[in-house]
């Protein structure tokens, strides 16, 4: 099902999507229209496309490598009134036809290819189309990809996402946008409001990248320490919705515990009550970490929890069934492991 895995637009995957008949499939807007392009159907971006789709009065023209998932889009949204959502064949079909472009893909090869490379959105882009990128990827990567599409006579901000699949479903997530000015911001604004509840410029190209690993930074890290407590507790014989709900109205509180409870059953709606599914993917939030090292050496800056917690992360996601679950599965791993002491 679409919904339960991450969107994968490899290098040239592009390409193959045209090679399966993609371009017979709508061409319901014309260059001379003024569409909202989507790129990226995953778990994340099937939820925020419907709710930009649905809020906004212009023809909505999608891509992704998958076919299934732009079917399924089209279904999910086509209605009496508005029955057209315009399916391209590559990205730079849809830049073609877009005067604002929103990408939101797994990782920093797949936003380079997309952008940059063969039938990427810089061969069909618009003069003054405002390229959106709500990817988590590296923050050099995410500047130069934005330096190119200015360069290429359009404007560029970076708006990385925060809320989880629960708030993309919600409408609720937080964007932290870079851009190199004001009005870029303003007019990025008026389209992630649609999508989220919190929009927050932080500062030049760039700056949403650095605001995002840091907070998943802290995420990571506060998911182990949660976890960590759970399990301590349960092994001393508390029920375990009894301490969560002493954690939740005490000073440990935070969204790992209150939100995401990683022990099954404490929250009904956080994915550990559904087998760890529907979250954000373990093997994700190791590549956020990554990011994160990365950032940390270049401006040499201490990062003692953050190797720890990058260090669980790698030895769950060892685990090919956990890495495809979400990181709160690290109480799992825990008490896999106290049952091993």
């Amino acid at each position: 099902m679409l919904l339960h895995a991450s969107v994968s637009l490899g290098r040239h995957s592009h390409r193959k999507l045209a090679a399966l008949g993609a371009r017979s499939i709508s061409t319901s807007v014309s260059q001379n229209d003024s569409a909202i392009g989507f790129i990226g159907l995953g778990q994340m971006g099937f939820h925020m496309a419907k709710h930009l789709q649905r809020q906004s009065d212009v023809p909505f023209c999608v891509y992704d490598m998958n076919t299934d998932a732009m079917s399924q889009f089209q279904a999910a949204c086509s209605t009496s009134t508005r029955p057209n959502i315009d399916l391209a064949s590559s990205p730079a079909d849809l830049a073609s036809k877009s005067s604002v472009i929103v990408t939101v893909l797994p990782e920093s090869a797949h936003v380079k290819d997309v952008y940059t490379g063969s039938s990427g959105i810089l061969e069909g882009i618009r003069k003054e189309t405002l390229c959106i990128d709500s990817s988590t990827i590296d923050t050099s990567v995410s500047v130069n990809v934005s330096k190119q599409v200015i360069a290429a006579g359009a404007r560029a901000v970076d708006a990385p996402i925060s809320g989880g699949i629960m708030g993309a479903q919600a409408g609720s997530l937080t964007f932290m946008v870079g851009s190199q000015n004001a009005e870029d911001f303003e007019q990025a604004k008026l389209h992630l409001s649609k999508m989220g509840k919190n929009v927050v410029r932080c500062g030049d190209l760039g700056a949403g990248q650095a605001a995002k690993i840091c907070n998943n930074l802290l995420l990571a890290i506060s998911m182990v320490g949660t976890a960590e407590a759970m399990n301590l507790g349960i092994r001393l014989g508390l029920d375990p919705a009894v301490l969560a709900s002493i954690i939740n109205t005490s000073s440990g509180r935070c969204w790992s515990s209150d939100t995401a409870n990683p022990v099954p059953g404490v929250i009904a709606t956080a994915p550990s009550s559904k087998d760890y599914g529907g979250g954000f993917k373990t093997r994700l939030m190791l590549k956020d970490l990554g990011l994160v090292a990365n950032a940390a050496k270049d401006t040499k800056s201490p990062l003692l929890l953050g190797s720890l917690a990058e260090n669980i992360y790698r030895h769950i996601a060892g685990n090919q069934t956990m890495a495809d679950q979400d990181f709160s599965v690290v109480y799992q791993w825990l008490a896999r492991r106290s049952d091993k002491s």
